[in-house]
């Protein structure tokens, strides 16, 4: 907790019990042990502040709260106080009152280091760039210390960073920040590399590149030594920015000199080489080309200078290094692209990755190598090519029994080396279009070949523990893909059934193998079961910012497949990573001042923003809101409540939609197709618009319950008094209206963008709800619901005797709502899972379609409650008028008549759908799936089980969202009874 030394004061001794119980959990007897040394010492600020502690942990925060202020009014001084209090305040996350705290300790104790740098540390958890500087040129004058004086330094480039005025930045903060450090510079005052590194960051930030470059080659630059190649890695990035070929090219060549496997030197060789070519550089005729030594201006050098390191490989009695084998196929690349006739004294492509096979294809990089290649091969040469490697992979006849599955005899590898060359064979010959190419049966007979391989290879992983993957893992994720193929290619489920089966068959034997998971999570979410792919998912073990990357693979599906309560969770795995954010990320900054890593600070805040502004974080933030609603909302607690609760302001927009940042990994699945099959650039810009647009329509939905909410507390207050939100605020009029047009605004982009027919590859991003949501007709029966809501309040803010043409709206409103209900409610009939001639045939859509409905009932719900807030008094208003006039025959206001109508129409269709829920019920379990068979593949008896696995997961996902769904219904159906008026 505080620190404790062997400090001879007798508080620490009457202290220690209460630290000691904090520590290890016991809040109760820490509160306890705390109120007992008051009693005796009631000026002891330490244990107030401990008690404190005690209570915030037990959930008395306003207590605690109230506690601290006590003692923060009195301004304490010690140690022990403070260091406790900061450790409150930073529970609250409220550590603006850290930096209030030690304001005070520093006016009052004006020569303590130790509080100054506290004071620092303060202003860096809240960004207080300005602040910080004072406050390390404050310390550095108490205590002249270097990394104090570039504490001020550093606040001054991060002042820069997050100035919005970029000229403030070029012309202020950044060159008062070079002159603080050439002032250091000048008094040869600089002592560590952390110093020198600053110093380059400034004036790379500023575009002084010529005066950075005379920093990391001067006497300065020999301090920069933390990292191998630091020195010559910044005069590269230099040289490149300022456009100095020549530099570059002499450097890079004396790199590889020394180092020949290092890609990126190559990489800049080549980028060097071929703008020299551009500019027809020429070296002077006497003298040094440059200042760092000889330069290569020509194809022919190049293609010289590869050769010979080449050579040098082909000499070695050691192990060959991969970098000149690959380097002589990029300079081919490039040649080639450029049309230079001097490709041709390079030799054939198809010759080198030959014999790159024959040197490393017992590697596992191979393939990775090889792909960034496969370009340079000609149509023509794709099969020569496979057939080539083929011949070399050392495979040995196997016994027709002792491959059942094959039914014949095949080669098969007799060790993890010659497994790994066929693995990497059949990778290369899938990323060149060959399985493809295949007709059904040739697919079905490739199949066949893959698992005889995956299961002869599982004898070389038995003695592998069981977080290791089997060697021949890659055949089973391969086969897999090949049954998706078939799916795709003939509409047949039951090879997508097979490939489940074949999944879960591989996770037996490699139960931490990723890829496994991720395709099962897909292949289920495809299916519509969503039960599974919780289990999946968690044991993936995610962490930190996977939670970012990969976490739309669970949050895209948990809602739409009537999870509700997987959906809770699913968004909570996101939730508590992006909550976490603010605060490890000003830890991270601490130290990064603590050790002088001042690069890495501008590298965290970039990371802090990026997470900020997710599309990710605004998506599981909003739907998590949404899913709250639907399932508490008027069922445990008002729609009022839960809108407070929530601290939801629907006049406000929340979502920064310019900023908005598209972290999703979507490479995340092992692929192997050809770049034609592959997810496109124009495609992820298609996902992320798609996505934002289904973001924009649900963050309108979600504000639009909001405004519904403050209507509803707004029309159960007196008729003619102010109507007032229940934090005071006025409820502002055109709140509803605004909002409703720009959800039609946005439902009108959102139909353009559906008619574009915009698809994904299967291992690209899943497409959002947008598309299933509008043929549903979800979407637009929740814009009329709001509409009605429009409606009402304009009946609300007038008498029933001016409004005869608003309550015929009203009236039209009513039926045009139970009609769009009702086509709804056709779309979602229909057997989830079917046996048709003995194969199983899923139908998710309908499970999707039955959660848009049930989504849509929540939202006429509400509507529906609002609109009985207004017409009770409306009606009883009337009845108190009629009694007075004695009037019996006047005509009851068509809106009464057409709202009874309306909640009966309601009550009869909400007892349909729930008739349904509990037919497809009892279908479910009606069904035996044991009966079911998968005709025309001949299956082994422990493929069928695990075939039949993955089947029984279907049906018990179906079941439990059915479950949710009905119970969700009549829990609706039960509000529904109490809005007679």
């Amino acid at each position: 907790m505080a620190a404790r030394g062997h400090v001879q004061d007798p508080n620490d001794r009457r202290l220690r019990p209460i630290y000691d119980y904090l520590d290890n959990g016991n809040n109760k007897m820490a509160i306890q042990q705390a109120d007992k040394l008051l009693k005796k010492h009631r000026d002891l600020h330490c244990a107030k502040v401990l008690k404190a502690i005690g209570l915030q942990r037990t959930g008395k925060q306003d207590e605690a709260f109230s506690l601290a202020q006590e003692v923060a009014t009195l301004e304490p001084t010690d140690d022990n106080s403070l260091q406790a209090l900061t450790i409150l305040y930073r529970e609250m996350h409220r550590p603006e009152l850290v930096a209030k705290l030690y304001e005070v300790a520093v006016r009052k104790v004006p020569s303590s280091e130790e509080y100054h740098s506290h004071l620092f540390m303060a202003y860096a958890r809240i960004g207080e760039y300005k602040k910080m500087q004072q406050a390390g040129m404050a310390l550095y004058k108490i205590v002249p210390k270097n990394p104090y004086y570039f504490w001020s330094v550093m606040s001054l480039v991060m002042q820069a960073i997050s100035a919005q005025d970029e000229k403030l930045s070029q012309t202020m903060f950044l060159p008062l920040a070079e002159r603080m450090v050439e002032k250091m510079v000048k008094e040869e005052k600089i002592e560590a590399e952390a110093e020198v590194q600053l110093y380059y960051m400034i004036l790379e930030r500023l575009g002084k590149y010529a005066e950075a470059l005379e920093v990391v080659r001067g006497q300065l630059g020999e301090k920069l030594t933390s990292e191998r190649h630091s020195r010559e890695d910044k005069c590269m990035v230099l040289y490149q920015r300022l456009e100095r070929w020549p530099e570059c090219n002499a450097l890079s060549l004396k790199l590889l000199l020394k180092n020949p496997d290092d890609w990126q030197f190559y990489m800049s060789y080549f980028d060097s080489l071929f703008n020299l070519l551009d500019q027809a550089w020429a070296p002077p005729k006497e003298g040094q080309h440059c200042a760092e030594g000889d330069v290569h201006c020509s194809a022919a050098q190049a293609i010289s200078f590869v050769e010979a390191r080449l050579a040098a490989e082909e000499e070695k009695e050691s192990r060959p290094l991969r970098g000149p084998y690959l380097a002589r196929l990029e300079l081919i690349g490039r040649l080639r692209g450029r049309g230079s006739p001097e490709e041709l004294q390079l030799g054939d492509p198809l010759e080198h990755m030959f014999q790159y096979f024959l040197k490393f294809g017992d590697k596992p990089c191979c393939i990775t190598d090889l792909r960034l290649f496969l370009d340079l091969l000609l149509p023509d040469q794709r099969v020569q090519f496979i057939n080539r490697l083929t011949e070399v992979v050392p495979l040995t006849e196997s016994s027709p029994s002792s491959e059942e599955e094959v039914g014949e005899g095949l080669a098969l590898p007799g060790d993890t080396r010659a497994l790994q060359r066929h693995l990497c064979v059949a990778q290369l010959a899938r990323a060149l279009g060959l399985h493809h190419a295949l007709d059904p049966p040739g697919k079905l007979a490739l199949i066949r070949q893959l698992k005889a391989h995956y299961r002869h290879g599982l004898q070389f992983g038995k003695a592998c523990l069981k977080t290791e993957p089997q060697f021949s893992d890659m055949y089973c994720l391969m086969a897999a893909h090949v049954y998706i193929d078939l799916w795709k290619e003939t509409g047949d489920e039951g090879q997508l059934w097979q490939g489940l089966g074949l999944l879960e068959e591989g996770l037996t034997h490699s139960s931490s193998s990723a890829q496994f998971k991720l395709l099962l999570i897909l292949l289920f979410c495809g299916l519509g079961a969503f039960e599974p792919v919780v289990d999946l998912y968690c044991s993936l073990d995610a962490k930190h910012v996977q939670h970012d990357t990969i976490g739309f693979l669970l949050t895209r599906y948990a809602e739409s497949l009537g999870h509700f309560a997987a959906a809770s969770q699913s968004c909570n795995f996101s939730l508590r990573f992006f909550h976490s954010n603010q605060k490890d990320t000003s830890e991270y900054i601490i130290q990064a001042y603590k050790y002088g890593a001042f690069e890495k600070i501008p590298e965290f805040i970039a990371f802090r923003t990026r997470l900020n502004r997710s599309l990710h974080f605004a998506q599981v933030r909003t739907e998590r809101m949404l899913l709250d609603l639907f399932t508490d909302a008027d069922v445990s607690s008002s729609l009022e409540d839960n809108v407070r609760s929530m601290g939801l302001c629907p006049e406000e927009e929340d979502i920064l939609w310019a900023d908005m940042r598209d972290n999703r990994d979507l490479s995340v699945f092992t692929c192997w197709d050809p770049k034609d099959r592959q997810l496109s650039e124009e495609q992820r810009r298609q996902s992320l618009e798609e996505e934002s647009l289904w973001l924009r329509v649900r963050s309108l939905t979600l504000r639009l319950i909001g405004s519904l909410a403050l209507l509803g507390h707004a029309s159960a207050a007196p008729r003619n008094s102010e109507k007032v939100a229940e934090n005071g605020v006025a409820v502002k009029p055109d709140t509803l209206r605004p909002l409703l047009a720009q959800l039609d605004a946005a439902l009108k982009d959102a139909e353009q963008f559906t008619e574009r027919g915009v698809q994904y590859p299967l291992l690209g991003p899943p497409s959002t709800r947008l598309g299933p949501a509008l043929s549903s007709g979800c979407c637009q029966c929740q814009a009329s619901a709001f509409r009605l809501s429009a409606h009402l309040q304009e009946l609300d803010s007038a008498s029933l005797e001016d409004t005869s043409e608003i309550q015929t709206q009203i009236e039209n409103s009513f039926k045009s709502l139970i009609a769009q209900l009702q086509e709804m409610f056709s779309k979602c009939k229909g057997d989830l899972l079917e046996a048709n001639g003995g194969r199983c045939k899923t139908r998710p859509y309908l499970l999707e379609n039955l959660v848009f409905l049930v989504e849509t009932v929540c939202v006429v719900l509400w509507v529906s409650s609002y609109c009985a807030r207004v017409l009770r008094p409306l009606k009883s208003s009337l009845q108190k008028k009629k009694k007075k006039k004695k009037e019996t025959n006047t005509a009851t206001p068509v809106v009464f008549s057409g709202y009874q109508e309306y909640t009966g129409g309601l009550q009869a269709l909400l007892s349909q759908v729930l008739d349904h829920i509990k037919g497809l019920e009892t279908s479910l379990i009606a069904l035996k799936l044991e009966d079911l068979s998968l005709e025309g593949q001949a299956l082994s008896e422990e493929e069928g089980g695990f075939v039949k696995m993955a089947m029984e997961k279907v049906q018990s996902s179906y079941l439990r969202s059915l479950q949710e769904l009905g119970d969700l219904l009549r829990k609706r159906a039960d509000t529904l009874r109490s809005l007679k008026i």
